[in-house]
């Protein structure tokens, strides 16, 4: 029997949050190696350029509690 990919989301989606995060990883290591590849040079770029932005002063970092209070604040307004 041939399950649709209906079918397949649908029981993918009654399954815990730990198993549909595993499930999701797997997928996404099961895509095209070459196009992949490409993707973490693109985040590889990112981060350095964000960890040079910090070291020259251009961005200035805040604490994560403090991120997440100001973003709290910013959804209950």
């Amino acid at each position: 029997m041939s399950l649709t990919v209906e079918q397949i989301a649908e029981e993918a989606l009654s399954l815990p949050s730990e198993a549909r995060a595993l499930l999701a990883d797997r997928l996404v290591e099961s895509l095209d190696p070459a196009e992949d590849g490409y993707i973490h040079q693109l985040w590889a770029a990112e981060a350095c350029r964000r960890r040079d932005d910090v070291r020259s002063g251009r961005v200035q970092t805040i604490p994560g509690d403090v991120a997440l209070a100001q973003v709290r604040q910013s959804i209950t307004k």
